[in-house]
């Protein structure tokens, strides 16, 4: 089989091909962490605020990209399943256009409005300069941005799972670098961690491009004309993780609003480490998710229901015996990783500590809700992905913070995640039962001629 998502996987087969992709997912997000230790170090707690306030508006960015990226990624693998490699060539070459095109909208609309969005967001006099340094510079290199998360999944559906971690590694590692000499030696302030973000960015978007350009392998970058069907297929197919992304926006300020009432600032210091905790666990489940999926599109376009009956087991017992090792590791640990954001003994490492325990319950049920979620965007099932999606990331979640702090205080705050989470797995499972004999990745009893 000359293209590697078209292989017969089998358990380790299928963890090998989605490992890149999880590596990858893992380091984002530690980079990403030291990204925001770098600027609390280096510039200051003040600068680290405004980092956060603009928060919102970048998270949009993201979330753009991320709906381009995979339900665009579920599209093509489907029509490469299908033998259609032409027209995939043609929607990856459009779609890359959109995203650049999009980015370059962000950059110049974001930029004229920046100053009564930051004041709308809710920076301060004390704060404005670093909210528009920081924002100002990300904001221009929005195209970079895009075009990067585009290429993380697009490299996996082109067969180059490993190639795609290689650019994705450069990049976080020079952001590393650059984060320390730009806000270190240099003395950039928060302007230099803007600028080694975007550097960072720019560097697997710019290899992406020439790779894409000139390659003629799986997928290149063809002539095209505009794909109205295929833009809107793309956008529904990837709702899901955009209401992902923009829900962690909006639930992140709930989570500060709430402990900043039940404890102050060491609530807010506190609830921000856990969530970092979140992100850095997290990671494994999206980067496994994000793996397979081009796979399970893939036979899905070419009707392949034993094989997708194979990857949807695998998946199944690949990520039931994770989330045990995780969530253990994550109770074991909890002392020792939140020491590393503060120094132990003190009010926020004595409530971060509780906290992190408690809510580290959640990992339990997060892989399986992720995978779910991901699965209905690979089958392009946009709608049942989305309702996954929002109902995990927003509402369940929304209302237990709520409500449970009123009852039981902070602690409320801490297990919020772990019973919105618990609860999500229920709708998972009705959805798993209710679209089996649509997508034929549960065995039938029914006779199938495949």
């Amino acid at each position: 089989m000359s293209n590697s998502i078209g292989k017969d996987f089998r358990f380790f087969s299928l963890l090998q091909f989605a490992l890149p992709t999880m590596v990858m997912m893992v380091f984002l997000s530690l980079y990403t962490i030291v990204d925001g230790i770098c600027i609390s170090r280096f510039v200051g707690t003040d600068a680290l605020s405004a980092a956060n306030i603009v928060y919102p508006v970048l998270s949009l960015v993201i979330a753009v990209g991320v709906m381009l990226s995979t339900g665009g990624s579920a599209v093509i693998a489907k029509k490469i399943g299908e033998g259609r490699l032409p027209e995939a060539r043609e929607n990856f070459s459009f779609l890359v256009l959109v995203g650049f095109l999009l980015g370059v909208l962000f950059a110049v609309v974001g930029n004229l409005l920046i100053v009564p969005t930051v004041r709308l967001l809710g920076a301060t006099d004390l704060l404005l300069d670093y909210c528009l340094d920081y924002l100002s510079i990300l904001l221009w290199l929005s195209p970079a941005c895009i075009l990067q998360i585009l290429f993380q999944s697009f490299f996996v559906t082109a067969g180059k799972p490993a190639l795609g971690l290689l650019l994705t590694v450069s990049g976080g590692l020079a952001n590393m670098v650059l984060d320390y000499a730009f806000m270190g030696p240099l003395n950039l302030g928060i302007a230099g961690a803007a600028l080694a973000t975007g550097i960072g960015q720019l560097i697997p978007s710019a290899v992406g491009l020439c790779y894409f350009s000139l390659s003629r392998h799986s997928l290149y970058l063809v002539k095209h004309r505009f794909q109205g069907p295929v833009l809107l297929q793309s956008c529904l197919n990837g709702s899901s993780e955009m209401v992902t992304n923009l829900s962690t926006a909006v639930v992140t300020f709930l989570f500060n609003i709430v402990m900043l009432d039940l404890r102050g600032e060491d609530g807010v210091a506190a609830i921000t480490i856990v969530l970092y905790g979140q992100f850095l666990f997290n990671a494994l489940y999206m980067g496994f998710s994000m793996g397979v999926a081009p796979v399970i599109s893939y036979n899905y376009g070419g009707q392949n229901h034993r094989m997708l009956q194979r990857l949807f087991q695998i998946c199944i017992w690949f990520i039931s015996l994770s989330s045990v090792a995780v969530t253990a590791l994550a109770l074991l640990s909890s002392p020792i990783i939140v020491e590393i954001f503060t120094p132990a003994g003190t009010p926020t490492y004595e409530l971060a500590k509780t906290g992190f325990f408690l809510f580290s319950f959640n990992y339990v049920f997060a892989g399986i809700n992720i995978f779910a979620s991901s699965m209905f965007t690979a089958f392009s099932d946009g709608k049942i992905s989305a309702i996954i999606s929002f109902v995990r990331t927003f509402v369940f979640i929304v209302i237990n913070i709520l409500l449970l702090p009123a009852l039981v205080g902070v602690n409320g705050v801490w297990l919020s995640v772990p019973i919105a989470e618990f609860m999500t797995l229920f709708l998972a499972a009705f959805f798993f039962m209710r679209k089996k004999d649509d997508y034929h990745y549960i065995r039938s009893s029914r006779p199938d001629s495949t």
